[in-house]
């Protein structure tokens, strides 16, 4: 019995040394999908790159940013109160690596800037492809700070805008002029409707807080994409 006891124990750790070996090379091949693997803008979406996102320090974030290509100017920190200001924002500025936004005087945290990025590369391009053809050649914005709590109410939680942590679109501008507003585009049952859902749906494994025209009525005219930090767990809001 001491005997079969032992070459029991012995084959459990032998499979979890097997295991854990492929797991490692799993996680080495994609770092993407690890959540101790670090951030790569360069690798595609995974099951842990939204949660990288929020958890970026400025930074760390700024020099992911240059790996990439992604030109983008740093904003001077900004301090309105215990509760509203910045540090380390940027302001992409558009280029071979993203497309531009307006207003170009956009800036937003840095995490956002790269989930941004990252969304273009992944998901808008490859919708606007898809649906029209042709590709998105900007992207138009209600901003990004804005010194606030919640829809604006005296008192309650603040948004992630009072931060530079959020962004509001909504509209996108194909080549050769055409507008998709998020306003009149939500219900149009053909291509622009499918277009923002597609776009709204990718967004969600990127952002945070990702809220559409489906979620409520303040949200009728935009997608507001933010990237509060929920700890390890990086726990999402989809609507």
């Amino acid at each position: 019995m001491r005997w079969l006891r032992l070459t029991k124990r012995t084959l459990l750790l032998a499979l979890l040394g097997f295991a854990g070996f492929l797991a490692w090379g799993y996680g080495r091949n994609h770092p993407q999908d690890v959540p101790w693997a670090p951030l790569d803008l360069a690798q595609p979406v995974g099951a842990f790159t939204r949660a990288k996102l929020a958890e970026l320090e400025p930074a760390q974030c700024r020099a992911l940013l240059r790996r990439a290509g992604i030109r983008f100017a740093a904003l001077p920190d900004r301090s309105d109160g215990p509760e509203c200001g910045y540090q380390g924002a940027v302001r992409l500025r558009g280029g071979a690596a993203t497309i531009g936004y307006a207003p170009a005087s956009l800036g937003t945290s840095c995490p956002v800037a790269a989930a941004l990025a990252l969304w273009e590369w992944h998901v808008v391009q490859p919708a606007a492809l898809r649906r029209f053809g042709r590709r998105v050649e900007r992207v138009e914005t209600f901003g990004s700070y804005s010194c606030r709590r919640l829809y604006g109410r005296r008192t309650g939680q603040w948004s992630e805008h009072a931060r530079a942590n959020a962004v509001d679109i909504a509209a996108f501008r194909l080549e050769g002029g055409r507008r998709i507003p998020v306003l009149d585009g939500w219900r149009d049952p053909g291509a622009d409707g499918a277009f923002l859902r597609d776009v709204r749906d990718g967004a969600c494994r990127l952002f945070a807080t990702t809220l559409s025209p489906d979620y409520n009525a303040a949200h009728r005219d935009h997608l507001h994409l933010d990237e509060a930090g929920r700890g390890a767990a990086g726990w999402r809001v989809c609507r």
